[in-house]
């Protein structure tokens, strides 16, 4: 099969749909890989390890999108690349379709094939190929966090440890899935007095045994959200349900009762986000202020550490794409449950039940779109 890896063009996107080492596999199991040219140079990537790992350069992702059969990316396609989409061609990349209704719109139009990253399941309802990212997402959201509460940034001067004699920083972390694991590691580890809100009672008990006392579990609801809101310094939105739009689980009026100086991070940006104050903004503007209370909601937040999120964005998802080009797209997608849970959109209609529910489209099952 011939795989295409454009380079992202998304404000300060700076990762890749595949390292030189994940190329060389693909290589190796006699399929033709095409890179755009200086596609990785910025986070230490350069056209010579990709040529060694067998790659053809190609100067511009005119080309890639026009011969390409499977096209791996990493942010969801912009306007001027779902135009260029055809049908008939594999697009394997995060697309993030519930709140972005045009995409949606765009690739239907183009009768390509789009599997989203971000609904591919695993065993026990995992989500393998969002875990990597959302571990980046959850520790970054505790570093912008921090920078964001120095008073010059905005925020309220509090440091997150604490010293000797002053009390730490208060954060709450709203969800217990990866994001919100991630993050509570991350402020604990920096001294911070960290609450988890969550609605999985199992999932509470496994936390509260895996950390102790360190951590504060609790269960969520709308007067615990409420009272740990209006207490914390730092607020982490990292709720998820895949495919779906976020449910905004922070008010505008909650927002105007908050500490002024306090920071919220909406991990939940790319799926329309879990605060009802909550916009997209880029790592080039990364920060607003509502009420005194500063909102960072960058849409690609592992984009900030780019190397390390590709190397472990390829790491998960080499195996589905070996997979796609060895089988093709149809019977790949048929002998994997999982892997067809990340069919999104196929031949101009709806795959997957909570983008089409999201957007009012009508829900195809894939499996009838495929074929028996």
């Amino acid at each position: 099969m011939l795989i295409g890896v454009p380079k992202e063009i998304k404000n300060h996107e700076y990762r890749i749909g595949l390292t030189p080492a994940g190329v060389r596999e693909l290589v190796h199991d006699g399929h033709q890989v095409m890179v755009e040219e200086d596609g990785a140079a910025a986070i230490g990537f350069d056209n010579d390890q990709y040529r060694d790992a067998g790659a053809e350069i190609v100067a511009g992702a005119e080309e890639i999108f026009e011969r390409a059969e499977l096209l791996i990316k990493v942010k969801e396609p912009q306007p001027e690349e779902y135009a260029r989409l055809r049908e008939g061609q594999v697009l394997f990349t995060y697309l993030h379709l519930a709140p972005d209704p045009e995409q949606a719109k765009g690739l239907l139009a183009s009768g390509a094939t789009c599997i989203a990253y971000e609904t591919v399941t695993g065993p026990n309802k995992g989500l393998p190929l969002l875990a990597p990212m959302s571990e980046v997402a959850g520790r970054m959201a505790i570093q912008a966090g921090a920078h964001n509460l120095e008073k010059a940034q905005g925020g309220n001067g509090v440091l997150l440890g604490g010293v000797p004699g002053v009390e730490p920083a208060k954060v709450l972390v709203i969800g217990g899935g990866v994001v919100g694991i991630n993050a509570a590691r991350m402020a604990m580890g920096m001294g911070a007095d960290v609450t988890l809100l969550d609605r999985d009672l199992r999932r509470l008990k496994e936390l509260d045994m895996f950390f102790g006392g360190r951590l504060k579990t609790v269960y969520s609801t709308k007067e615990a959200v409420e009272r740990y809101a209006l207490e914390a310094d730092l607020v982490i939105g990292a709720v998820l349900i895949p495919g779906a739009a976020a449910p905004k689980l922070i008010s505008r009026e909650l927002v105007e009762r908050m500490k002024r100086g306090a920071v919220m991070v909406d991990v939940a940006i790319d799926q329309g986000g879990c605060f009802e104050t909550s916009k997209p903004t880029t790592h080039q503007d990364p920060t607003f202020v509502i009420d005194g209370v500063v909102h960072y909601c960058v849409a690609n937040m592992p984009g900030g550490v780019a190397r390390t999120s590709t190397i472990a964005l390829t790491n998960a998802t080499l195996p589905y794409a070996v997979d796609l080009a060895r089988k093709g797209v149809a019977r790949a997608l048929k002998d994997d449950e999982h892997l067809r849970n990340g069919l999104n959109v196929h031949a101009g209609q709806v795959t997957h039940r909570a983008v089409a529910e999201a957007l009012g489209y009508d829900f195809v099952e894939p499996m009838r779109v495929l074929g028996s």
